[in-house]
């Protein structure tokens, strides 16, 4: 003969009007799937009727609590809230404090905002700091050409391999976009030298202006700003990654040095694409230019000899001279604000944000002094 299970208790609620005009609702116990409904309707009936201005919730008497309880609770204490009234939880089980706080976590006071600091303490501060960062720098560079220096002397020890395949994505699967930037800057350069050439008739000489331009400058600057924001981006993000993973402090407590082993690899890559790319943007840059010159009635073989005729060799050299230069700053400075990383979220994008800007004020402040050396040497 079976014998009948005894029936689990069901939630009972029961409202007491205090003398200050709270309303106290003792809830008794089970509040789950099939009792919370009616309890959260007789709730809801006092409420109503009483319109306290504080709710005390006594729970001393739940004995349990699923997902649908802790809603009811947390809609209570909401709805007191959102009315400007008080709201009191007394005597809940401490096993099941930890569903409320996970439905409805405690709310923290918005921080204060600071007090705005005087004009001469922020320029104070920013000083400050760009001083810090010129010193880091210049002692990354420091590290970097060690470093360098120890792969010449110790070949067998680079990896080569990495090397490769991150010239392969600095050089090779960028040669597209540097083409097709140098090939409109041709374009554009060229249509808008001829409205000013045409009003003497020296159209001819926008081969000369072309080939002078791509050569000396923007071949070389407009390639680095490019890898800048492509690469020098992409090496911030990787070694930043690394970082925040404590991937980096791994590798300093196996006793290897983090520049030796992710940073000399990345920039041997950056020098060794560099010149070439710069090379490509020149390349389809005369190609863009010779298509505006031939549009005005001149012959490609004028347009050839002419722009061969105004550059030298010490343009070129000087050229890709700069090419050289900017791609040291730029993956070096990639890879400094990824070894910079802090913790968060936002940290890595904050360092590729960095890079990018760092990359970009580093490759104008180096074309100047170059401009001013090259002017000074007669080049």
């Amino acid at each position: 003969m079976a014998h009948a299970q005894p029936r689990e208790s069901a939630a009972t609620l029961r409202a007491e009007a205090e003398a200050d005009g709270s309303l106290r609702l003792r809830i008794a116990g089970r509040l789950d799937a099939r009792s919370t409904g009616g309890a959260w309707r007789a709730a809801e009936r006092a409420l109503e009727q009483a319109r306290p201005r504080r709710l005390v919730l006594d729970a001393s008497g739940l004995d349990y609590c699923d997902g649908s309880g802790v809603a009811l609770l947390s809609t209570l204490r909401r709805r007191q809230e959102a009315a400007g009234a008080g709201f009191e939880l007394v005597a809940l089980r401490p096993e099941l404090a930890p569903l409320l706080e996970l439905l409805d976590p405690p709310r923290e006071p918005p921080p204060e905002r600071e007090a705005a600091l005087p004009l001469v303490e922020r320029v104070g501060r920013a000083a400050a700091e760009l001083g810090q960062q010129a010193v880091a720098l210049v002692a990354f560079m420091g590290e970097c050409t060690s470093a360098l220096g120890w792969a010449l002397t110790h070949p067998r020890r680079v990896r080569w391999g990495d090397a490769a395949f991150v010239a392969q994505r600095v050089g090779a699967e960028a040669a597209g976009i540097v083409a097709l930037v140098g090939f409109l800057f041709g374009l554009i350069l060229c249509f808008q030298s001829a409205n000013a050439l045409q009003r003497f008739g020296a159209e001819v000489f926008m081969a000369d202006g072309l080939s002078i331009a791509l050569v000396r400058e923007m071949s070389a600057l407009l390639t680095a700003i490019l890898l800048a924001g492509r690469s020098g981006s992409a090496f911030a993000a990787e070694i930043g990654t690394m970082k925040v993973n404590e991937e980096v402090d791994a590798l300093t407590t196996m006793g290897i040095e983090p520049v030796r082993f992710l940073v000399v690899g990345r920039v041997l890559a950056a020098v060794a694409m560099t010149p070439l790319l710069s090379a490509v943007f020149g390349l389809f840059g005369f190609i863009g230019g010779g298509l505006v010159f031939t549009s005005f009635g001149y012959g490609a073989i004028t347009f050839v000899n002419r722009a061969v005729a105004a550059v030298t060799l010490g343009d070129l050299l000087g050229g890709l001279f700069k090419a050289f230069v900017f791609s040291i700053l730029v993956s070096a400075i990639g890879c400094l604000r990824g070894l910079q990383t802090g913790s968060g979220p936002s940290a890595v994008g904050l360092s590729t944000t960095r890079a990018v800007v760092s990359g970009i004020v580093l490759i104008a402040v180096a074309d100047g002094i170059l401009a001013v050396v090259y002017s000074t040497l007669g080049i």
